[in-house]
């Protein structure tokens, strides 16, 4: 088929590769804008852009498709599908219309629960078991569209939103291709999403990072995990005087809280943190300019003693 692809992040070159190597006929690849990015912020193309340069396809990087002449060029690739992963630009409806069949979605929920941008981190957020990757025909609405394939998985206890990314990422791949071959069959069908349990997962902002030691050693470990590797849930800690920012990636929840202690206060040296229910073993954690580290390796050089409060 004539395929049109629309991705930016790391999660989206999967499918791009197995729709490639399925031998589908890739006219064009749209991703957003290269972008400041690094020590010396010099604009560096996004991964997806960087893979389809690898392979010689034809990239797009308009800023919108709003307008009449980068609607025009879309429209002019005469594509039977266009099939949009994470691409993080807004498709009007007579970009929608264009392909013959439309534009499918690959999002990282079983919608309708977790419609929008960060479905994968709020999921584990909020302590879900399950979640999925599903095929999806767009339409107007924020991931309303009638959802044609779905594959599941489960969300571990210890799971991090980085872990669910890669399953996620790998299983869409493999999804996306099946569904092109029903398309291309005939034997695509999409059914309606329910209109009960419907949520949404909006942008992680940077104001919600911050870990509060009010909440159930269980609530902050959803939190560290559904952070982590990115952007970080973290605390702040004085040592010699000094405010000093650590990010916490992963954590193990404990259910007992010894007495007298309130939250945020270290119940030892060895990094075990009184919660407002329950306290919170730290097990992996990185300073400011440092690489990851296990809580062992970040006491060797970072001398925290218990009673010392985390904020």
């Amino acid at each position: 088929m004539r395929i049109i692809f629309m991705g930016t992040p790391e999660f989206s070159v999967p499918t791009l590769d197995a729709l490639r190597k399925a031998r589908h006929e890739i006219v064009a690849v749209y991703s957003q804008p290269p972008r400041p990015a690094g020590r010396g912020k010099k604009d560096r193309p996004s991964p997806v852009h960087l893979f389809a340069d690898q392979y010689g396809l034809n990239v797009r990087t308009p800023i919108s498709l709003s307008k009449l002449d980068a609607r025009k060029a879309f429209e002019a690739l005469d594509a039977d599908v266009a099939i949009v992963v994470a691409y993080g630009l807004i498709l009007g409806p007579k970009v929608l219309a264009a392909p013959k069949h439309g534009c499918l979605n690959l999002h990282g929920s079983l919608l309708p629960r977790w419609r929008g941008a960060a479905p994968i981190q709020r999921a584990i957020m909020a302590g879900d078991k399950m979640s999925g990757i599903e095929v999806m025909r767009m339409e107007k609405g924020l991931d309303t569209g009638p959802v044609c394939m779905s594959a599941k998985t489960d969300i571990t206890p210890d799971m991090s939103a980085g872990e669910l990314h890669d399953d996620l990422m790998v299983r869409g791949a493999d999804l996306m291709v099946e569904a092109l071959t029903k398309l291309q069959a005939g034997s695509l069908s999409c059914t309606k999403q329910p209109v009960e349990g419907i949520s949404y997962a909006s942008k992680i902002e940077k104001s919600e990072t911050r870990i509060d030691w009010n909440q159930s050693a269980t609530q902050i470990h959803n939190h560290i995990r559904g952070l982590s590797p990115f952007p970080g849930a973290w605390f702040e800690i004085e040592v010699k005087g000094k405010s000093e920012r650590i990010k916490v990636l992963s954590s193990q929840p404990i259910s007992q809280t010894p007495h007298k202690a309130h939250a945020g206060q270290l119940l030892d040296d060895q990094l075990l943190v009184a919660c407002g229910e329950g306290a919170l073993q730290l097990v992996k954690l990185q300073r400011a300019g440092k690489r990851a580290m296990s809580s062992t390796d970040l006491l060797r050089g970072l001398p925290i003693a218990a009673g010392q409060n985390l904020k």
